[in-house]
């Protein structure tokens, strides 16, 4: 099952500085896991203890996944997740 992950410009260390990489999992958690295997290190930067990061903000096709059961998210082949880290400014 693949997935593709829109990584942002501040994760992109992690990932050769691609700005999309393939994933597999059919929750949000086991795809961050896969991502973690691949790309060492991304894992601490989505994920703080058991939850998502408060300023990191992960959509799967245009859904919040905050609002479709965070980390249980479920994921289908061909679906396309964002990570979007948020932006605070005045």
């Amino acid at each position: 099952m693949a997935i593709e992950v829109r990584i942002p410009t501040i994760l992109r260390t992690y990932t050769a500085g691609e700005k999309a990489v393939t994933a597999e999992g059919d929750t949000l958690a086991a795809l961050i896991e896969n991502l973690e295997a691949n790309h060492p290190g991304i894992r601490d930067r989505l994920i703080d203890g058991e939850e998502l990061r408060r300023f990191v903000n992960v959509y799967v096709g245009d859904e919040d996944v905050r609002f479709i059961g965070g980390l249980e998210a479920t994921l289908s082949d061909g679906d396309q997740v964002v990570v979007l880290p948020a932006v605070a400014g005045g």
